[in-house]
């Protein structure tokens, strides 16, 4: 038998109890740690945070869709361009005949004008203006244009304005006066020259810009005023069509200077096709000067148009003219000014303009601000002088237009 010494007997009976110091605190560390219960408001919060990042992410998506289908061929450009004017006249036979002329002293809405246009094919491009206006709802302009005819050719057909002088092919909002000059209502018509028909251009090859274009539009009493009485006609063959024809050139002068010259005609028959005609005929002129080194960006145009107008009506000669002359200077991206002079003569029994028997003269002056490329503030002043009137018109406009969404760019 095998004897223990007593320091060695001390030492085994201490061996138990070091082993439980060294396991127990081992096992306590192997436990897993306690889990506290969430109480209702935690797990409503998790919920709620949960659900916010599910409608973020919808958001989102939804966002990206929306700017996929804007990028999409399928989606035309669209645009809404309001304009309206507070004025004041000194007399409420204002002659202010323009379509989108503000007519009377107050508030005048001069359009709401939706525009729409989008390439159709690699064939075709296709343009639509819908205008709100003083007289409800109109279809201004529709029409589809070619895209890749040969031999510098280019066909539309539709609903549109004729290409007679420089401001009849516009619209408002690419005007620099609040209105029409008179000369266009007195010869083409409260609402421009325009119609339904077709339109051929060919642009010549040459080193510069020449254009000439011819278009056949169905007459209107209001789109054709020279060729139909206020009742309107028949047409019995493409002679009682109002026939148009325009050559335009386009000339860089310089780095600072340029210059376009235009040629309009128009030819038709009047209120009796048998023995009535009329003949327009017209020139417009555009000089700009803009120095490529002004850091202001600053611009001055000087733009004029003047028609003549020969009738064969209800066995009357008439004949008569009109025209006008505008200057206008960009000072910069934020402020334009402007003059413009307008005269016309008058004659004795006129069907379409009984009243307008001398000649009329007026004179306006504009300054416009531009808040940003999408908006403008114009205020406007003019006197009218018709010789048939004792007193001159004294006018005075403030305009507004803001312009939302894709718009094409306007020709020089």
């Amino acid at each position: 038998m095998v004897s223990i010494s007593s320091p060695a007997r001390a030492v085994w009976r201490l061996f138990p109890i070091v082993i439980l110091a060294v396991l127990v605190p081992a096992a306590h560390a192997l436990e897993p740690p306690a889990v506290a219960e969430p109480d209702a408001a935690t797990a409503a919060d998790a919920d709620r945070a949960a659900l916010e990042a599910a409608l973020a992410a919808d958001a989102t998506a939804a966002v990206e869709d929306v700017a996929v289908a804007a990028d999409s061929p399928l989606m035309p450009q669209m645009s809404l361009i309001f304009d309206s004017a507070a004025a004041w006249f000194s007399d409420r036979d204002n002659l202010q005949a323009g379509g989108h002329d503000p007519t009377r002293s107050g508030f005048n809405l001069q359009q709401l004008e939706l525009h729409l246009e989008s390439n159709v094919d690699p064939f075709l491009s296709m343009q639509a203006n819908i205008v709100w206006g003083k007289d409800g709802v109109e279809l201004e302009e529709a029409f589809a244009q070619s895209t890749a005819l040969p031999g510098n050719l280019q066909l539309r057909a539709g609903k549109f304005l004729n290409p007679f002088g420089r401001l009849n092919p516009t619209h408002p909002h690419a005007w620099h006066f609040v209105d029409a000059p008179f000369a266009l209502t007195k010869m083409l018509g409260p609402d421009g020259s325009r119609g339904l028909g077709t339109e051929l251009a060919w642009l010549a090859p040459l080193p510069w810009f020449l254009e000439v274009r011819a278009a056949a539009s169905h007459p209107d009493p209001d789109t054709g005023r020279s060729f139909v009485a206020p009742g309107g006609k028949l047409v019995r063959s493409p002679a009682d069509l109002v026939w148009t024809a325009n050559i335009r050139q386009f000339f860089a002068l310089s780095d600072d200077w340029s210059l376009y010259w235009g040629l309009s005609t128009q030819q038709g028959t009047g209120p009796n096709a048998a023995t009535d005609s009329t003949q327009l005929y017209g020139t417009d002129l555009y000089v700009r000067w803009r120095p490529v080194a002004n850091p202001d960006r600053l611009a001055i145009s000087l733009q004029a148009e003047a028609l003549i107008r020969q009738r064969q009506w209800l066995g009357q000669q008439l004949s008569d003219w009109a025209g006008y002359a505008q200057l206008v200077a960009e000072l910069n991206p934020r402020w334009e000014i402007g003059v413009r002079e307008e005269q016309g003569s008058g004659v004795q029994d006129d069907p379409l303009d009984p009243l307008w028997t001398g000649h009329r003269q007026k004179y306006s002056a504009q300054v416009t601000y531009f808040p940003s490329h999408f908006a403008r503030l114009r205020l406007q002043g003019s006197v009218d002088v018709p010789a048939w009137r004792a007193e001159p018109i004294f006018a005075g406009m403030l305009a507004l237009e803001t312009v939302i969404g894709a718009h094409g760019a306007h020709s020089y």
